[in-house]
């Protein structure tokens, strides 16, 4: 069957209806033969069908990225509540699909499911794009019969972690803005302004001070190494980025430190939280026991101070510790996001709590977000007249110089 299923390609056909209506569609199928039979079999007189040519550039499509997860789940989700059937709700997912890699994938969950596999067995064939939370909470839906109400709480739960990333990336997107301003204008100004300014000054016949002769060193050291001092840095990012995704250690110290960061560490933690309280609030709701629950939620929070702290709460939970005492041990949870914890078990409504810190903490990373794109946007003005600022003081302090002489 997995052979079959790799097998498939998407079908172009033309064909006429039983009125002489000339129509004309796809459908992903193993064998053009098995397209023109669907096609008799709705009445259509196939008159041409061949295979989708692949464009020229990226015929692959783009990947299937989180986004398309998160609306594939809540497109899912609705029809599954509106009593579409679950064969009929893929088909009419993937026909609406314009990524091609979706479409694809939709319509191979869709042939196993007809196949006679479990909505979770047929998710579990790619893990890439279901991850472990996912398909233990389908899995959990099905068993209890509550499928679509399941499906409606993942589909709510991608849209929130969705939300939260856009969040946390326009978050840091901001500081690394300014950082490229500041390094775009330095550098148009070393290479293009200053040498200008050089010249003039060789006539001068005088010594400089030494802050114009500390820029212009400058100017010139770029402008004889300024392709070293690219590949230099493309060379230091490329690594700490395969550092940081082949060394643990390494992406624990860089998710530590950026904890600390000014402006940007409280919400970096902040969303870290959310994402924490409201993972393992979904999935204790949908009968995962608190264990188990807990070994998913422990590579669900994007970081991995939190992720290696949810791994520690799983160990203490397992031996029989309560959860509020558990998170309290880690050292990395605030006193409020304990005591909720703590009324919650109590009360028998924990993942109520941990929805309720979720939104809470949700809240505050859109302020904090919004606050600093506030803070950032002049600070940008400011830094870019203070560079071009310097460097014209720096080139006028030796006219400064000999007009003072004369």
């Amino acid at each position: 069957m997995a052979t079959i299923q790799a097998e498939q390609q998407i079908y172009i056909w033309e064909g006429r209806d039983k009125r002489g209506v000339r129509l004309k569609g796809q459908q992903v199928a193993t064998t053009p033969n098995l397209v023109r039979a669907e096609l008799r079999r709705q009445g259509i007189n196939p008159i041409r069908v061949r295979k989708q040519p692949k464009p020229l550039f990226g015929g692959a499509g783009r990947r299937v990225s989180p986004k398309d997860i998160a609306v594939f789940s809540r497109q899912l989700a609705t029809m599954l509540k509106s009593g579409v059937p679950l064969v009929t709700s893929f088909q009419i997912i993937a026909g609406g699909a314009k990524n091609p890699r979706m479409r694809a994938m939709v319509d191979k969950i869709r042939a196993d499911i007809e196949s006679g596999s479990s909505l979770y067995e047929a998710l579990c064939k790619h893990p890439v794009q279901f991850d472990e939370l996912y398909t233990n909470l389908v899995k959990a839906g099905e068993g209890a019969g509550v499928l679509d109400t399941i499906l409606d709480e993942i589909a709510t739960y991608r849209e929130r972690i969705e939300s939260i990333k856009g969040k946390i990336k326009k978050a840091l997107y901001y500081p690394a803005a300014v950082v490229a301003v500041a390094i775009v204008v330095t550098a148009v100004l070393l290479l293009y302004v200053i040498p200008q300014f050089e010249t003039v000054f060789a006539n001068f016949g005088t010594d400089l001070p030494a802050f114009t002769r500390m820029v212009l060193n400058a100017s010139d050291f770029l402008t004889e190494n300024g392709l070293i001092v690219i590949i230099a840095l493309a060379a230091g990012i490329t690594a700490t980025i395969m550092a940081k995704n082949r060394s643990p250690a390494f992406a624990h110290w860089i998710d530590r430190v950026s904890l600390k960061l000014p402006l940007v560490g409280p919400i970096l933690e902040k969303a870290a939280i959310a994402r924490f309280c409201r993972t393992l609030a979904i999935t204790f709701a949908a009968g995962v026991p608190l264990v188990e629950a807990l070994g998913i939620v422990a590579g669900a929070t994007g970081n991995a101070v939190y992720n290696d702290a949810t791994a520690r709460i799983r160990e203490d939970v397992a031996v029989g510790h309560q959860l509020q005492l558990a998170m309290q041990q880690t050292n990395v949870f605030p006193n409020m996001v304990i005591q909720m914890a703590a009324i919650g078990e109590e009360a028998g409504s924990l993942d109520d709590m941990l929805i309720k810190v979720a939104e809470a903490y949700e809240e505050e990373v859109n302020n904090a977000v919004d606050a600093l794109s506030s803070l950032l946007e002049p600070l940008i003005i400011v830094i870019i007249g203070l560079l071009v600022g310097t460097m014209v003081v720096a080139m006028y302090l030796p006219i400064f110089k000999i007009a003072a002489v004369i």
